[in-house]
C-alpha cells in the first residue's frame, strides 16, 4: 500500500494531501513504511487531510532522527532511540526547532501509533515506543468569553448591509449554538439542517438540529438554539440566494461572494472582523467552542452531555472545562467564609 492509493474526496482534501507530502517528504528505506502508515490513517481510520499532514510532519522528523542513528528499518528501532527523539524535540538538539511539551506529546503520539501499526501488521516483533513517556504538560484552562462578550461579538457580526453580514451572523451564531469546530461548520451542506419529530402542539423551532461530522468522520446531531435558528433563516432567505447566483451551484450552506463554499480562512477572517468591531481580543473559532462548553457547565449541564455535544471521544477531554478558576475560588470564598470580608 502507498499514499498514492488515497482518493481525494474534494479539492480541499487534494490540496491538504499535497501539503502533507511536501511538508513531510522523506526518502530512504523508511519512506515506504511511512507511506503505508499515512495511507492507513487516511483510508482506514478516516482522518482528515489536515490531521494526516500533522502526523506526516512529525513522523518525517522522526525518520530523520532514526536515519542519523543508523536505523534503516522499524524492527531495528530501540526504546532509547524513541526516548532520545523526545529529548531532541524538547531541546531542538536534532537540528529542528524546540517544541513545547504539548507539541512533543503530539509527536510522540504519532510515533507510538506508527509502531503499534507496524507491530499489528507483522512488520516488527516489538514496540519500542510503548514505555516512553511524554513530558509533563501544564493543564491550562481554555479561554472562554463571558456571555455578555459573546453577545457583543454576535451583534457585531451582523452590522452592515447586504448578504455578508447576514452570513457572518448566521455562521458565528451556529458556531456558538452548537460548539462545532470551524471545519465542521464551514463544511456543512444545507441539508445538514433538520428538525426532530415533536409532540403535537409544541413549537417545531425548538427542535431544530444540525448534523456535524467530526474527527474520524463521526457524525453527531446537535440542537440549534432559537437565536441561531433565526439567524440561519435570515441568511437562507435574504443572503444565500444572492451569493449562490454568482456560482454554478453547490449544496454548501455557507458561501463566499463567488458563490463557492466558504473556506476556513474566510470564516476566521469574518470572526476576526467581528471581534475587532466588538472590542474583543484573543478570539478564535475555538474560543466560541470553549465558551459553548463553559457556559453549558456553568448553567448546570452534565459533563457527559457536554461530551456528546462536543464530539469528544473521551470524557477526560471534556473535564478540563470543570476545573475551578482562581476567580471562582475567590468569589466562593468571599461569599461563604465567615471571616472572609
Amino acid at each position: 500500500m502507498s499514499s498514492s492509493v488515497v482518493a481525494p474526496d474534494s479539492p480541499r482534501t487534494d490540496r491538504g494531501l499535497a501539503r502533507a507530502t511536501s511538508w513531510g517528504a522523506v526518502s530512504g528505506p523508511l519512506a515506504g513504511a511511512l507511506d503505508d502508515y499515512v495511507a492507513h490513517l487516511r483510508v482506514e481510520r478516516g482522518l482528515s487531510a489536515n490531521t494526516t499532514a500533522a502526523y506526516r510532519r512529525d513522523l518525517a522528523r522522526y525518520v530523520r532522527h532514526l536515519e542519523q542513528r543508523g536505523r534503516s528499518t522499524l524492527g531495528a528501532v530501540r526504546e532509547d532511540d524513541v526516548a532520545l527523539f523526545v529529548t531532541g524535540l524538547r531541546e531542538g538538539s536534532d537540528g529542528g526547532a524546540p517544541l513545547s511539551a504539548s507539541s512533543t506529546a503530539r509527536a510522540l503520539a504519532a510515533v507510538r501509533g506508527w509502531h503499534r501499526f507496524a507491530l499489528a501488521e507483522g512488520m516488527t516483533t516489538q514496540d519500542p515506543a510503548a514505555e516512553v513517556r511524554a513530558p509533563t504538560q501544564l493543564r491550562r484552562l481554555p479561554h472562554a468569553l463571558s456571555v455578555d462578550a459573546v453577545t457583543r461579538l454576535l451583534d457585531a457580526a451582523g452590522l452592515g448591509q447586504g448578504p455578508i453580514p447576514l452570513r457572518d451572523r448566521a455562521l458565528l451564531e451556529l458556531l456558538y449554538s452548537t460548539g462545532g469546530r470551524i471545519s465542521e461548520v464551514v463544511g456543512l451542506d444545507v441539508d445538514a439542517l433538520g428538525w426532530l419529530d415533536v409532540e403535537p402542539g409544541r413549537d417545531p423551532g425548538a427542535a431544530a438540529v444540525v448534523r456535524l461530522r467530526g474527527k474520524g468522520d463521526k457524525e453527531r446531531v446537535v440542537p440549534v438554539g432559537s437565536y441561531a435558528r433565526a439567524a440561519l433563516d435570515a441568511y437562507l432567505v435574504g443572503a444565500r440566494p444572492a451569493l449562490a447566483a454568482a456560482g454554478t451551484g453547490t449544496p454548501a450552506l455557507f458561501l463566499n461572494t463567488r458563490g463557492r463554499p466558504l473556506s476556513r480562512q474566510s470564516a476566521w477572517a469574518a470572526l476576526q472582523a467581528a471581534s475587532e468591531r466588538a472590542g474583543l481580543e484573543r478570539v478564535s473559532p475555538h474560543t466560541l467552542r470553549h465558551s459553548f462548553a463553559t457556559h453549558l457547565l456553568q448553567g448546570g449541564a452534565d459533563v457527559r452531555v457536554v461530551q456528546e455535544l462536543l464530539g469528544h471521544a473521551s470524557v477526560t477531554t471534556t473535564q478540563i472545562y470543570t476545573m475551578v478558576t482562581p476567580d471562582t475560588l475567590r468569589e466562593v470564598y468571599a461569599a461563604t467564609h465567615p471571616r472572609a470580608l
